[in-house]
């Protein structure tokens, strides 16, 4: 019996791209390779502080990586930085998730967010999405100081809820995260939204799915 869904955030719940998406008519013709850039940059800014145990908040990095990205990219106009950081505030969440969220809360399981997200991000994406009134916890790697894959970062819900990992289904779009829950016993679902080929063969995930739709059933 699964005693709680727990959802990564950025991507899984709310859509990473919908910050430049917002501005692409101003971002310009490179748009959609400006926010892969700053995705990507983001993420391994995460890893690596993590290798390195030198730990910097989420916006801080989320805002380091932009600032990567435009120098990569100077084609696009510096003058928007100001308004995609704050669209990043207001990310819009994938059209299914409010009813998933609210169909698994029914069934008397616990539903909650682990997220790299610092605390602030996330009730703002939380409020901003109308989740506030179904999800139960939202749990921040900032009380630990550490990045997903480590594996204290699963242990926080494990501890907080007083659950055997095989108690937790865990829902990520991200790959290399559904890895590491797997690795530290979470039943896990990959929500493969962009149709990517699979990885970690020794870590994979107990269910596929192009979005979170049929999760319920």
């Amino acid at each position: 019996m699964t005693a709680a869904f727990v959802f990564d955030a950025y991507g899984t719940l709310f859509d990473v791209h919908a910050a430049v998406r917002r501005h692409a008519e101003r971002a310009g013709p490179e748009h959609q390779r400006f926010s892969e850039m700053w995705r990507a940059k983001q993420l391994e800014y995460s890893w690596v502080r993590t290798l390195m145990g030198s730990y910097r908040d989420f916006w801080k990095l989320t805002e380091e990586a932009l600032d990567y990205t435009f120098a990569r990219m100077p084609e696009v106009d510096r003058s928007l930085r100001a308004d995609l950081l704050s669209a990043y505030w207001k990310l819009d969440c994938y059209p299914e998730v409010p009813a998933v969220l609210r169909s698994l809360k029914s069934q008397g399981a616990k539903i909650a967010i682990l997220s790299n997200g610092s605390p602030d991000m996330l009730a703002a994406a939380v409020k901003n999405a109308a989740l506030d009134t179904v999800i139960d916890d939202v749990f921040s790697v900032d009380a630990i100081r550490a990045y997903k894959t480590a594996p204290q970062v699963y242990d926080m819900v494990t501890t907080g809820y007083r659950l055997y990992p095989h108690a937790v289904s865990f829902q990520s779009s991200n790959r290399w995260d559904i890895a590491g829950a797997k690795k530290f016993g979470f039943r896990t679902v990959w929500i493969n939204r962009a149709g990517l080929p699979d990885e970690y063969a020794d870590h994979g995930p107990d269910l596929i799915l192009p979005s979170l739709e049929s999760l319920p059933s």
